[in-house]
């Protein structure tokens, strides 16, 4: 079983990734990294998606080319962060379908508490990316996969901003065959659950209500 961790260090990724840990970045601004780190994400979670082969017309001839089948890629989104990277992925993969996941964190516990869950019709077919800002304590995303799993999806795998050895560890004792994408492997998490140095809360960031 793989414990896969693909760290994204393109030098594009690392910059804007840098611009949106600092704590003078307005809302605005970090609303639009986020759209835009997104969407260079996608291309680094796709590189190894499965192809098919089409033919098609050019101006010259017909030949047969090769396609992502977009309309089998579901995002499935952790609420509500995850939200924040729907837009920038919908770009480069617009035939995907959304899915949603509703988790909120019990302060007491630091567990995480689902209220919400919805996702296309026929997931043993589709290739599933689960969105979440931060892999943090990692109970969030161990509670989204254990739910998506009984959905039979084709594969999965999740991508975050920022992580930590502490998450990792939880999720892959779950999960050791989901591969996690990250710019990220930050040193640890603090008393309260936060990824340090890390990026603050990313929810409060991207919605401006902190």
């Amino acid at each position: 079983m793989s414990r896969d961790v693909h760290l994204i260090d393109h030098p594009l990724v690392q910059h804007k990734l840098t611009l949106m840990r600092r704590k003078d970045t307005s809302t605005k601004s970090f609303r639009e990294l986020v759209h835009e780190l997104s969407a260079l994400l996608a291309y680094e979670i796709t590189r190894e998606m499965p192809m098919q082969e089409i033919d098609i017309e050019t101006p010259l001839e017909t030949m047969k080319s090769r396609v992502i089948d977009g309309k089998k890629v579901v995002l499935a989104s952790i609420l509500r962060a995850g939200n924040g990277f729907l837009d920038g992925m919908l770009q480069v993969i617009p035939g995907a379908r959304v899915g949603h996941i509703g988790l909120y964190r019990d302060p007491a516990t630091l567990k995480a508490v689902e209220y919400y869950f919805k996702m296309p019709q026929g997931m043993e077919e589709r290739d599933v990316i689960v969105l979440d800002p931060m892999l943090a304590t990692g109970n969030s995303a161990v509670m989204a996969v254990d739910r998506l799993k009984k959905t039979n999806p084709r594969s999965i795998r999740f991508v975050c901003l920022v992580t930590c050895p502490e998450g990792l560890k939880t999720f892959h004792d779950a999960h050791p065959d989901v591969p996690v994408y990250t710019p990220a492997v930050d040193r640890g998490l603090n008393e309260h659950g936060y990824i340090v140095p890390g990026l603050g809360d990313a929810g409060d960031r991207i919605f401006g209500t902190k």
